[in-house]
């Protein structure tokens, strides 16, 4: 049997707990030894919320992490901005990374992670679980085989609700600590989702705005017209103004058949006459329940995090492959300033 690796979490904030619930789970391959805030109450409520192993350590140090040599993989669950300066250091104690989306507030910091990553030699990935559940595995191997033919066009709808109140939390949806609204803290699932079956855009026509329901700093609705090299077409739409929320959903037509992923479901309707179902639909906390979703998908991630330091290969949701998420983000927002295509 594999010797379990050390892991360490870093941050106690409303992400902690699929990551956490997700160790409990993969406690023969994984320990979980210590646990970070900077708060001492909220290591406490989260211990006792979660029933976190007593034998984890909870500190307010992450000098003591990142000096304990037995611990060799680090979860940074910190809010985005932090993420660089986290990950840098964690880095340089040879310590392999698992850092929540989005990479960071902004692209070129994103880079340095990545960067700094494979400097020092150690694995990043980043949590991007809608790639890796099962109707998406499934439909990523139907495109790379062939059996869809050619994408021929397309849509990728996150609409979503959050009511003020999520906005009203310090930095919820500002430049400075989460990098935009909806396209970096929601949407960014179905945009990395839809661009690990499709790759990048050649062309970008994007429109970003903040709708009256909300009083924010950043958009809360954005839409997007995408080009693509073979001349597919793909609309994206993003709100979190949406109410009650609802599940998101990918829907790609090609030459051979049509796609359907909604909330983790494929259905595949073949031009030959053949249909194919794969997984089951999952809640994304697309509500006002923002944490009402299970933590299987974390868990296959984390997973695979684990395989991919044992294996010494890239994880499925690579760091290097998150980048492009965030460029596409960019390009949105850009184009929506300029007023013309990307």
């Amino acid at each position: 049997m594999n010797k379990k690796i050390n892991v360490a979490v870093i941050g106690a904030g409303v992400a902690a707990k699929p990551h956490i619930l997700s160790l409990s789970d993969l406690a023969a391959e994984a320990e979980f030894s210590w646990c970070y805030s900077r708060t001492q109450s909220k290591l406490q409520e989260l211990a006792k919320q979660l029933a976190v192993p007593p034998d984890t350590r909870l500190t307010t140090s992450m000098d003591s992490i990142l000096g304990d040599p037995a611990v060799r993989a680090v979860l940074v669950l910190t809010p985005a901005n932090a993420h660089l300066d986290v990950v840098r250091r964690a880095a340089q104690a040879g310590k392999h990374v698992l850092v929540e989306k989005p990479l960071e507030v902004d692209l070129q910091k994103a880079q340095e992670m990545v960067a700094v990553c494979g400097q020092h030699g150690v694995t990043l990935a980043v949590m991007f679980q809608h790639r890796l559940r099962d109707g998406a595995v499934a439909l990523r191997t139907l495109i790379q085989n062939g059996e869809l033919g050619t994408l021929i066009s397309g849509s990728a709808t996150a609409r979503w609700w959050r009511p003020q109140s999520y906005y009203d939390e310090p930095g919820r949806g500002t430049l400075a600590r989460d990098g935009g609204g909806v396209l970096m803290t929601q949407a960014i699932h179905t945009i990395d989702l839809l661009l690990s079956l499709t790759g990048m855009p050649d062309r970008v026509i994007g429109l970003v705005a903040t709708s009256p329901v909300h009083r924010m700093e950043t958009e809360d609705t954005a839409a997007a017209l995408l080009h693509f090299a073979n001349g597919a077409i793909v609309t994206l739409e993003a709100t979190t103004a949406a109410y009650p929320g609802y599940a998101e959903k990918l829907a790609l037509n090609f030459t051979g058949g049509t796609a359907t992923l909604e909330s983790g479901e494929l259905v595949c309707e073949f031009a030959d006459g053949r249909q194919l179902t794969v997984g089951e639909k999952q809640s994304s906390g697309s509500g006002a329940n923002i944490m009402g979703f299970d933590h299987g998908a974390h868990r296959t991630v984390i997973a695979d995090f684990l395989g991919a330091i044992r294996e010494g290969r890239e994880p499925q949701a690579s760091g290097r492959s998150a980048l492009n998420a965030q460029r596409l983000i960019d390009a949105i927002v850009e184009s929506s300033r300029l007023g013309s295509p990307l």
